[in-house]
């Protein structure tokens, strides 16, 4: 690929065709620069690919090496296989754990015939900007060490601290209010008593899926320590949805079982227990206070038995609260 490049700069001088994929080439190069992240790294890629070769359908996505698994990150037009006449398919290489794959499929056969043509400056072009692309996965899987929790790849207690100010300021402008809910295993101690810490991980996984399920993109959800989880809710203002949300929560869960043991097959079933409280934006009550009475609404629940949602407005005076 690097030969290519070589011979189209020196056939540039002489040769108009070559001189425009030139541009072409530093066209996309330029524009890479700029992307903030590998997602829109993927959409100047589909850009260019449509502004300059007329492409429609295109699949790019991450090859994770160590893995053996890929992540989709752009997918656009109709759906095709690589195996289609039409389609072609690039593997740019990052010098990382993880290499692009950028795909995508002619219209009809004229168009693969002008396609197959510049098919050596398709593949100069993701020669040139192999570097950027490597630097976007670099930063990516930075961010992804520093704010995913390694279990259950949610969100770690460090980026949702961070971030929190980034929800108040929404808060203030287009919301009045963030729920936070506390969920916390009944008795998860008793998991890692009985069985071990692989089988404890498997647990926090399937819960972290549920909650991830049963919540709107616009809220985050963090693993704060041991069996807890942190969800601070931005998606609704209304009481009764945050009911709603933890009841569906407790409920999914119940439901799934994990596999302690093949022969004979054991099935592990567990519940949780959710408090919440709610942050009213320019009320005086911190965000700080805010999640530590979610934490006491959580001890509460579970004071009442397994599968409880307790909201922290409804405690009294006279509740007394034993912490686990």
């Amino acid at each position: 690929m690097r030969k290519n490049i070589l011979n189209l700069i020196k056939s540039s001088a002489t040769n108009e065709e070559d001189y425009k994929a030139l541009e072409d080439i530093f066209t996309l190069y330029d524009q890479l620069q700029f992307a903030s992240d590998i997602k829109q790294m993927a959409n100047d890629i589909y850009s260019w690919l449509h502004n300059t070769f007329k492409i429609d359908n295109v699949l790019i996505s991450l090859f994770d090496i160590e893995s053996n698994s890929k992540e989709e990150i752009l997918e656009h037009g109709n759906q095709f296989y690589l195996d289609d006449k039409l389609s072609f398919f690039f593997i740019i290489n990052t010098h990382t754990n993880l290499n692009a794959i950028v795909s995508f499929c002619a219209s009809d056969e004229r168009h693969f015939d002008v396609l197959d043509k510049k098919y050596t400056v398709i593949e100069s072009a993701f020669f040139q900007i192999s570097p950027i692309l490597q630097n976007g996965i670099i930063k990516k899987n930075y961010i992804e060490s520093q704010s995913l929790d390694s279990v259950t790849n949610v969100f770690n207690r460090h980026y949702l601290v961070e971030n929190l100010n980034k929800q108040i300021t929404l808060s203030g402008k287009q919301h009045k209010k963030i729920y936070f809910l506390m969920v916390g295993i009944d008795h998860f101690k008793a998991v890692i008593d009985e069985f071990d810490y692989d089988v404890g991980d498997k647990v926090l996984i399937e819960l972290a899926k549920v909650i991830h399920s049963n919540i709107s993109e616009f809220d985050m959800v963090a693993r704060l320590t041991g069996d807890e989880f942190l969800i601070s809710i931005l998606s609704t203002e209304n009481d009764g949805d945050i009911d709603n949300i933890a009841n569906k929560i407790i409920n999914s869960f119940s439901q799934v079982g994990v596999k302690v043991s093949h022969n004979p097959e054991q099935i592990l079933k567990k519940t949780i227990c959710i408090g919440y409280d709610v942050y009213s934006y320019g009320e005086d009550k911190s965000i700080d206070d805010t999640i530590k009475n979610a934490d006491i609404a959580l001890y509460e629940a579970k004071n009442k038995g397994r599968s409880q949602v307790f909201d922290f407005n409804n405690l009294k005076e006279e509740d007394t609260i034993d912490l686990f």
